[in-house]
């Protein structure tokens, strides 16, 4: 098995939006996508690009992303936020997202942002467990997480 990880490019989008559905499912949350196909790829190769992501591909199709995008804090500058990362059913155990994540922290170190931040669901023992293998993750509980739909 041969896994090249690299930048999301907007031919990858459909793939990319076939994984997030698989992910939805998983987080029991199939019918909350409501994004079209079109504002997903005007969103990370329009004018404005807000999101960027690499793919896990083997034998060029693809087998895992990571989604993020740059936020900024008053307090630690530039950050990666890691939205969604995703590895297929099938090839999960492989190695596939320790790949994404490390290429993760690549991004962060070579472009001088201060950090990588992200959300894990508290019932997602798989996840958790993934992340708590990376040195130096802190798990945060007292932060309440708020959103608002327009």
């Amino acid at each position: 098995m041969e896994i090249v990880v690299k930048k999301a490019v907007k031919e990858d989008c459909e793939a990319i939006m076939n994984l997030i559905h698989e992910l939805a499912v998983y987080e029991k949350a199939p019918n909350e996508i409501t994004v079209s196909m079109e504002h997903f790829i005007e969103s990370g190769f329009g004018a404005k690009p807000v999101w960027e992501a690499f793919v896990a591909k083997e034998n060029n199709i693809i087998k895992g992303f990571a989604l993020y995008y740059i936020r900024y804090s008053t307090w630690k500058g530039q950050r990666i936020y890691l939205e969604d990362l995703l590895v297929t059913e099938d090839m999960r155990g492989k190695g596939i997202g320790k790949l994404l994540f490390d290429q993760l922290e690549e991004e962060c170190k070579s472009k001088k942002y201060s950090g990588l931040v992200w959300q894990v669901l508290d019932w997602n023992e798989p996840a958790i467990n993934f992340y708590k293998k990376f040195e130096g993750v802190k798990f945060d509980s007292e932060w309440v997480n708020c959103s608002m739909d327009f």
